[in-house]
């Protein structure tokens, strides 16, 4: 559908590469559907949440607890195509869950970031006009008796939780059906609602139609270095709440049947995050200029990932001391890319299509008033917010 061509150089894709974007077009039946039916025993997430048990999601449990999932919100909160509904949800597997069940009934996603405090999330529940909510016990507090919102689904809690409208997830789901179908839905009706981070006034609110995941794919491919490759596995630091995390690697990596990781600590710890990348064979990777700066003070010398077969960053320009030291430590180009919340991977580096020239540094990048990494949800260990 959107693919682009390995060639050996940049002018041969460039001229190989054509847009074919179909009319009917619906993400989640791209992105969960067809590998659910073609081998629905694929892994597609590895939930490392919470600290919890490594759970790994299968492409045919992912289809049946988003089907009951979206026969819970249109029974019970009467959810319909066109609805805006706001997830407060970290990296996890019933992040996807949510994502998938709202793009199958056409009703539209409000992600917010789970460290939002009570402002910023009751601006964006106003503002999108959501009236039902899906959150889990942590964030549900945040979400207790805010205007505007008619119900709120819990995952994570149990029947008879304290709070006001809230109901528990997992028992209306486990009393729902498995089967629901997707909606039939032109290439340009919206999915996502997902709002600027307020680099100048308030928070804008940019609304995606179901073709952002097409229009996004070329920007994964091509910095991820011809992605998929067999063996690929997907992981960021970035929230899924922002674009970062969801349309440059949860849902291009579901698109493409590559397993990605679902683990997110509140602070970021560069030791733990390689430790974890090593144990789970992750191969492709979006680490924002922050968390690079924070892995390279760690690790200044040496190589640290031997597994990673791409590494991509954005946000911010990382400057020609970062690049190099990158070629040391991973083995290979960083490639940078740009976008914004409105119109996200635009322009990118791919670096093996410029061999045997060493990539650039991305000196447009600077001036601009795209978000920066720490408005990915990127913060150090100590809880200073990253700059």
């Amino acid at each position: 559908m959107v693919e682009v061509p390995r060639l050996a150089n940049y002018q041969e894709v460039r001229k190989a590469f054509h847009w074919e974007i179909p009319e009917r077009y619906n993400i989640a039946a791209d992105a969960c559907r067809r590998w659910a039916r073609f081998d629905p025993n694929r892994v597609a997430i590895i939930d490392l949440s919470a600290g919890g048990p490594r759970r790994e999601w299968t492409y045919g449990a992912l289809e049946a607890a988003s089907a009951r999932l979206a026969n819970v919100l249109l029974s019970d909160a009467g959810l319909r195509k066109g609805d805006r509904c706001a997830l407060l949800l970290p990296q996890s597997a019933e992040t996807a869950i949510a994502h998938l069940a709202l793009y199958r009934m056409g009703a539209i996603a409000v992600p917010m970031f789970s460290l939002f405090g009570a402002d910023a999330i009751s601006y964006r529940v106003v503002n999108s006009d959501a009236r039902v909510a899906i959150t889990d016990s942590a964030n549900a507090p945040k979400l207790d008796g805010l205007d505007g919102l008619e119900k709120t689904y819990v995952f994570g809690a149990r029947d008879g939780w304290a709070g006001s409208g809230m109901r528990s997830l997992e028992s209306a789901m486990e009393r729902a059906s498995d089967q629901f179908g997707y909606a039939d839905l032109h290439v340009e009706e919206p999915a996502i609602l997902c709002y600027t981070s307020g680099t100048t006034g308030a928070p804008k609110g940019a609304l995606h139609a179901h073709r952002v995941l097409l229009g996004h794919l070329p920007g994964v491919q091509l910095p991820h270095e011809f992605f998929p490759q067999p063996g690929d596995r997907m992981w960021t630091p970035a929230d899924w709440a922002w674009l970062g995390g969801l349309t440059n690697i949860m849902l291009p990596a579901l698109r493409y049947g590559v397993p990605v990781v679902a683990w997110r600590v509140g602070k970021f710890d560069p030791e733990a995050a390689l430790g974890m990348m090593a144990r789970e064979r992750v191969r492709n990777t979006f680490l924002p200029p922050t968390a690079l700066r924070i892995i390279r003070q760690a690790v200044p010398d040496g190589r640290v990932q031997p597994t990673l077969r791409s590494v991509a960053s954005g946000g911010e320009a990382l400057g020609p001391e970062t690049l190099e030291w990158g070629r040391t430590a991973f083995g290979l180009d960083i490639n940078e890319f740009y976008g914004q919340t409105e119109c996200n991977l635009v322009v990118g580096n791919c670096a093996s299509l410029f061999a045997p020239d060493p990539a650039r540094p991305a000196g447009l990048f600077r001036g601009t008033t795209s978000p920066r990494s720490e408005r990915m949800g990127i913060r150090c260990r100590r809880g200073r917010q990253a700059n």
